[in-house]
């Protein structure tokens, strides 16, 4: 107590007196799946953390630590904390000495703990998105805090002392959804590790983790110098002029000095044991250092940089990417690194998506139904938490080693099969499917499962969920090709077969499906006389031709055509000639070719490139001599086959390009299938240290300038910037949904269904990185596995949008939507004789939900929280020990509604919307109840006030609260790109 008192004192002394303050932030950097699997980290270090931390914050009242990673605490609160832990967890929330930061997993710490995570530590990820503090800001939080963005850029800002602000990294929420944004200085989250007088761990002490297993006898390598009487003082001049170096970059005398790095305090005894009396030498001694030290959290820092009351500048909508740590190190390679897992990755999410509104529509308007709803719910969280578990810096993004990725991909392909049951067993149930009915799903759009026998009626059920009507083809394998397609009421639905360009044995059934929003269909698939049949598409192959090194030619053509595009083709090259927008008659030049940079593998003759560098020797080098060709041609689609071969005598190719363009009958909403050019790829294995790539060229006049998404959620413009060195990889962007380029008269537009990384090189170019296999002789890489030999071979899909401004605008938000989500197709046959009165299957509801199309169903799930939407009320029952008796609570429904638009972006569909939910969602049932919350849900959003900064524009800090609320009968007004959340519920039935 005694100690406490002290640090308090010189708290108030220091603020007195003008000293420098730092706050000790205990951390320990975990990173769920980068080396080590989640097993490996927990078994040889993680679970050692929580148990050793919370022990020894018991020990003294003015110890302190934040838990970052909450996969590893949520693991060691499940399967290993006892019960006196778990209360001493909570003493120590309540006392504000355990704090959690970023907090992934909000419902979990909010209903366990009633905490709401208000300040982030994003200290690891490379490089910094706009897009993020507008969220963290709509989930009620106060400070941002960044780390890794261009190393010249921090430079500077340290120089200035300009890394912390207000961002604005909305253009259209702007203040509304402003943040004060820290950006750790160049030490980062890390404190000095090397210090002369210590053999090499700093300030250390419990040394560095060990893997398998942790050492019997508690002796770890490179533990650093005890902290003794010959010592301390060493160790405090070693702390006190690193904090006086970092204070210099800083404006306020508040300093944060994050203790910790990665995988450390698996032993917090001995880290605590040293800290102490150095900590307490140093106040004790404040008048010759000129600082005080105490132990802090998070949110002691940002409290007392709030509190100086300073104006702080504002930063607008940029973001901090790309990033690079030298010149020759640009980390521009992990947009790209591990295509295969970012594809399952995407599915996955996109499934999850699916299966989310697919059961909140069952237990609405099946209450009596016999799926078991916590069995069901259950599943769905398995794909939640391996969605989740993928998200991490080092998951989605591609830079872990082989086994990590392995365990990334076996919980997302487990998730995606338990949900992909639980989707199949609703059908059943609900269409009341006798015993002879077999049944089963999948997620891709080609069943790569059983294929259609003649002796075997086959059906399919499609499910849109998307909240918008929508018209597209699914795509069905099969192994014959006289068959007809029905509608559940016995109609003939338009459709085409073809030979399979992946299999020459099997045929691709394209089937055009309607379906409203949040709704399924039944589709019957039957053997038929040839006759009968659906129009089969014939093709015409074409011989090889040289491309490498011939001039550009436009005297023979060949066109494929729809209403809305003419795509030529060069007859003497077999390569794109041009695009020609039918609508206003203009023409693009647009060749599309396979291209490679060469990487260098040896360290000693250069940089190189890993999972998260791009350093290419030189430009990019064509990849294929000679192209095959082949066009199929159908009364539906229209498919372009081109492979490239290394050269002309070459028996195997290379790359395969798929492109597609749909005509839609009479009587059909063609909107979005006219309008694009789908393109699938083939890509790999490559050759060693190749990073291969898709260049469009075009005759457009863009200067180089390209636009991508930041997260899916708005667009950023990026100029081609010139460096010394490096120049290439510096200039790529990640694309995670959309890139374009323009002229003043035309725009091409490419959609993905995976991240990637993307540039313009040329005027008129665009290139997408579309697969990387490399392998060096870095130490560091071959240590820990982090070479990136990917032998995959990868098949990403683009859709391609070309046409004015303003008709591209119209179309790309919800074509973008389209893509990520297409409907899920679940596979089903009947093997009895007796005839089957299809018209009795219906929909899961007949009421559909159908938004207008510029604002877009962000989330309808039932996430099962128990707790109270009243806070005090949820406080006081955890307090006191009360937990509901149900295990999951199925009336709460979280809906988020997102406006997709930028205001001014298009004359219409930018205004602001408004939408009563009574009305939307009257086909789940009566809506008796609707609570407005914060993006995560934990804030009832009357009652969310969070900081507002004192900045040029804000004279003066307070508290802000800027959320129009809901009105009284549940009619709300969505802005534009406003994300709204609530908690809705239907009366019961």
């Amino acid at each position: 107590m005694q100690l406490l008192w002290a640090f308090l004192c010189l708290i108030a002394r220091a603020a007195c007196l003008g000293e420098l303050r730092a706050f000790v932030v205990p951390h320990s950097h975990m990173d769920v799946g980068w080396v080590y699997t989640v097993q490996e980290s927990m078994h040889a270090y993680a679970a050692n953390v929580y148990t050793s931390v919370v022990e020894e914050l018991m020990k003294g009242k003015h110890r302190k630590f934040i838990v970052v990673e909450q996969e590893f605490f949520h693991l060691w609160w499940d399967t290993i904390a006892n019960d006196v832990q778990k209360k001493q967890v909570h003493q120590l929330l309540q006392e504000g000495r355990l704090e959690f930061v970023i907090g992934e997993g909000h419902g979990f710490l909010y209903e366990t703990f009633g905490m709401r995570p208000q300040f982030s530590w994003h200290v690891d990820p490379f490089g910094a998105s706009a897009t993020t503090p507008t969220l963290f800001a709509l989930a009620g939080f106060n400070a941002h805090l960044i780390s890794r963005i261009d190393y010249d850029l921090k430079d500077a800002m340290q120089k200035t002392k300009m890394l912390q602000f207000v961002w604005r990294g909305s253009p259209s929420l702007s203040e509304n959804c402003e943040i004060f944004t820290h950006v750790m200085d160049q030490y980062s989250y890390c404190t000095p590790s090397q210090i002369p007088f210590s053999n090499s761990s700093g300030f250390y002490w419990n040394g560095i983790a060990v893997f398998p297993d942790p050492p019997k006898d508690g002796i770890y390598p490179n533990m650093s110098v005890p902290v003794t009487g010959a010592t301390i003082h060493l160790y405090a001049q070693t702390m006190v002029a690193n904090i006086k170096k970092r204070a210099a970059w800083f404006r306020t005398a508040d300093v944060l000095w994050p203790w910790g790095c990665d995988k450390q305090f698996f032993n917090a005894s001995v880290q605590y044991s040293n800290m102490d009396p150095l900590l307490d030498y140093i106040n004790k001694n404040a008048d010759q250092f000129g600082v005080t030290v105490q132990y802090s959290t998070v949110s002691d820092y940002f409290r007392a940089v709030y509190n100086r009351n300073f104006t702080w500048d504002i930063r607008n909508d940029q973001d901090f990417l790309p990033y690079s740590t030298d010149p020759f190190q640009a980390w521009t390679g992990f947009y790209t690194s591990r295509s295969a897992l970012k594809g399952i990755a995407r599915r996955a999410s996109s499934f999850l998506y699916a299966g989310e509104s697919f059961f909140t529509q069952y237990i609405q308007k099946y209450p009596a139904g016999s799926v078991c709803k916590l069995w069901a719910l259950q599943q769905l969280r398995s794909l939640r938490w391996a969605v989740s578990e993928v998200q991490h810096h080092d998951g989605i993004t591609g830079t872990e080693s082989p086994k990590v990725k392995d365990m990334y991909m076996n919980h997302l392909m487990h998730g995606i099969l338990n949900v992909k049951k639980v989707m199949a067993s609703i059908i059943l149930d609900i269409d009341n499917a006798s015993k002879n009915e077999k049944f089963y799903s999948y997620v891709s759009n080609k069943n790569p499962g059983k294929q259609g026998t003649r002796n075997v009626e086959q059906y399919i059920v499609v499910y849109n969920p998307l909240a918008w009507n929508i018209t597209t083809f699914v795509v069905v394998a099969m192994s014959y090709s006289a068959v007809s397609v029905y509608d559940e009421l016995g109609h003939p639905v338009p459709a085409q077969i073809q030979s399979s360009a992946e299999s020459p044995s099997t045929y691709d059934l394209y089937i055009l499906v309607t379906l409203s929003g949040l709704s399924h269909r039944r589709y019957i698939i039957k053997s038929s006389a040839e006759k009968e049949s659906v129009f089969f598409a014939r093709s015409v192959k074409y011989g090889r031709k040289v491309i490498k090194g011939s001039a550009r030619h436009s005297g023979h053509l060949i066109p494929v055509l729809n209403d809305c595009y003419t795509v030529m083709l060069e007859q003497d090259t077999h390569l794109m000639h041009s695009i020609t927008d039918r609508e206003t008659n203009l023409t693009v030049q647009v060749t599309q070719k396979f291209l490679e940079y060469h990487v260098n593998g040896d360290v000693q003759k250069g940089p190189i490139s890993d999972n998260y560098l791009f350093t290419p020797s030189g430009s990019a080098l064509e990849a294929s001599e000679a192209v095959g060709l082949e066009v199929v041609s159908g009364n539906l689609v229209r498919e372009i086959r081109q492979y490239f071969y290394r050269n002309i005598t070459a028996q195997d190719y290379i790359y395969v390009a798929y492109s597609r363009i749909y005509s839609v009958p009479g009587g059909y909403d063609d909107k979005l299938l006219c309008h694009r050019i789908e393109q699938e790829y083939r890509v790999g294995p490559l050759e060693l240290n190749r990073e291969a790539i898709l260049r469009t060229s075009t005759n457009l006049t863009n200067k180089q300038i390209l636009h991508t998404d930041n997260n899916g959620y708005q667009m950023q413009k990026r100029p081609y910037k010139a460096y010394l060195n490096n120049t290439v990889a510096r200039n790529y962007y990640p694309m995670v949904q959309t890139a374009y380029i323009e002229d003043d008269s035309m725009r091409l537009m490419l959609l993905a269904e995976r991240s990637h990384g993307v540039s313009s090189q040329g005027n008129g170019q665009v290139e997408v990185m579309l697969h990387r296999r490399l392998w060096n002789n870095l130490e560091w890489d071959l240590n820990y596995n982090l070479t990136l030999n990917d032998t995959s071979v990868v098949q990403p899909t683009f859709w391609l949008i070309l046409g004015t401004k303003a008709a591209t605008v119209a179309l790309y938000h919800t074509s973008a939507l389209a893509l990520e989500h297409r409907p899920v197709v679940m596979y089903g046959e009947l093997t009895d004789e007796k005839p089957k009165h299809h018209g009795q299957h219906h929909s899961i509801q007949k009421d559909p939900v159908t938004l207008p199309d510029n604002l877009h169903l962000q989330t309808l799930s039932i996430p099962g929280w128990m707790y109270s939407s009243n806070h005090t009320e949820h406080l006081q029952n955890i307090h006191k020990g009360i937990r509901k008796q149900e295990d999951a609570d199925f009336r709460r429904v979280l809906l988020r509604i997102r406006h997709i638009y930028e205001p001014g972006e298009d004359p219409v569909l930018s205004r602001p919307v408004t939408v009563n939910l009574k009305s939307l969602l009257k086909g789940l049932g009566t809506l008796v109840l609707v609570e407005e919350r914060s993006l995560t849900g934990t804030w009832d959003i009357n009652t969310l006030e969070r900081w507002k900064w004192k900045s040029a524009q804000h004279l003066s800090k307070g508290l802000s609260n800027n959320i129009v609320k809901t009105t009284e009968n549940s009619t709300v007004t969505i802005h534009p790109k406003e994300i709204r959340t609530f908690f809705i519920y239907f009366q019961d039935q």
